[in-house]
């Protein structure tokens, strides 16, 4: 990155009113002010309504909606003991239950942020394109094919209506990834031939509340324990891990056309995902990638990527570390501002400048790196990605959506969980 690029970046914040006219109903009834509503409630639900606050001063939460009481509750709560003159919502624009998305996109906003589990981000962002509103949706996109298909499908018509979807994939918002990533496509290693990328980690119950089932129905019980169940989270390989598969698929300008995976659970007994997966990805030109997904306590951890190049290799990480080895040394020392606000910068910029930014597909291609990589290890299939996008039968939605009876799919084993 340029330095006049870095400045342009931090120039997202305050702009005129003139330009504050651009984008289609941003800025509604000549106001300056960006109207938000809030889906999902939780905890990424509430530092990304924070980050957004953080990137615009023009920005206000005017709706929420969440589907438990207390989660909706929690968060407008927080939020106004930072931000209490730009938290709008209250309880007429507060909304609770399978529908609340429907009644939030309905509450006369310019954007959404959708951060209800992964299962849910398919319909939402549907929703919202089809009523004309921005979107910002956290990763992964989905939990099965049928999902990727249609989100693939809303992101061409939010082009079509110029409408802005930007994704919770924030290192393609972090200035070292950005910098790394633009020298590796020009060449800083030659030509790419392997590449590894890791997010093996602790058990997320640090991160995650577990809830007991105690007097709630298996379907509550399921999604307010939404990390631990397939359906809900798509495995934390999809989860958690798509933000690595994404940064490879960005240096590599594709995404795998095989996935061969495996893994299991050697110490998880919660809900029915496993606890570590190994996936190796064949892209085009016959590029293999090395994909490693762990969430166990007491085992050395590694979140990063690593590219081997004809003429060096590259590392990146999250934490802000970009360096190539080999005939180009290089190591990023620029700045590297918070990239979850970053993003929310972009996205609005966007949307003044007229040119909203559409990140929907690629989120799509990443989310669909990861599900084939689990249902290869789920099956012990090798699997290609013509088959499992254009196929595949799986669909994990449940045949209803209300409080009641959700039986717990089995744990998959490789060998005799079928392939759909």
């Amino acid at each position: 990155m340029t330095d006049v690029t870095r400045r342009d970046f931090m120039k997202a914040g305050v702009v005129t009113a003139a330009a504050m006219s651009m984008g289609r109903g941003v800025y509604a009834a000549g106001t300056e002010k960006v109207k938000v509503g809030l889906i999902g409630c939780g905890g990424r639900g509430s530092g990304a309504a924070a980050d957004c606050l953080e990137a615009d001063p023009a920005v206000e939460i005017v709706a929420m909606g969440d589907l438990f009481k207390d989660r909706l509750d929690g968060s407008l709560n927080g939020l106004k003991t930072k931000y209490a003159d730009r938290i709008k919502a209250n309880t007429d624009t507060s909304f609770v239950g399978f529908d609340a998305y429907k009644q939030v996109i309905g509450s006369g906003i310019d954007m959404i942020i959708e951060a209800c589990p992964p299962h849910f981000r398919a319909p939402h962002l549907k929703a919202a394109i089809e009523a004309g509103k921005h979107v910002f949706m956290e990763k992964p996109g989905g939990v099965d094919p049928a999902q990727i298909r249609s989100v693939i499908a809303t992101s061409e018509q939010a082009a079509q209506k110029k409408l802005a979807i930007v994704v919770g994939t924030q290192r393609r918002h972090q200035f070292n990834y950005v910098d790394v990533v633009k020298r590796l496509q020009e060449g800083a290693i030659g030509d790419i031939r392997a590449a590894q990328c890791y997010w093996n980690g602790g058990d997320m119950l640090g991160y995650w509340k577990w809830w007991d089932q105690e007097k709630m129905s298996e379907m509550e019980w399921q999604c307010r324990s939404w990390p631990w169940f397939v359906w809900t989270s798509g495995d934390h390989i999809v989860e958690q891990h798509v933000h690595n598969l994404d940064v490879v698929n960005w240096v590599l300008g594709s995404h795998p056309v095989s996935a061969m995976g495996m893994g299991g659970r050697a110490v998880r007994k919660l809900g029915n995902i496993w606890d570590h997966f190994a996936v190796e990805y064949q892209y085009p030109n016959n590029v293999r990638v090395l994909s490693m997904a762990r969430q166990i306590n007491g085992c050395s951890d590694r979140v990063s990527e690593h590219f081997v190049g004809t003429t060096g290799t590259a590392y990146t990480d999250g934490g802000g570390v970009g360096r190539i080895e080999g005939q180009k040394p290089y190591e990023y020392k620029g700045e590297n501002p918070n990239p979850y606000v970053q993003e929310h910068k972009d996205l609005i910029q966007s949307i003044r400048d007229g040119k909203p930014l559409n990140e929907g597909k690629r989120l799509a291609e990443s989310t669909m790196t990861a599900i084939l990589g689990r249902m290869s290890a789920y099956t012990g299939r090798e699997i290609k990605w013509d088959w499992a996008m254009n196929a595949s039968k799986l669909d994990l939605a449940p045949a209803k959506y209300e409080w009641g009876s959700m039986p717990v799919d089995p744990v998959a084993v490789p060998g005799e969980t079928k392939l759909v």
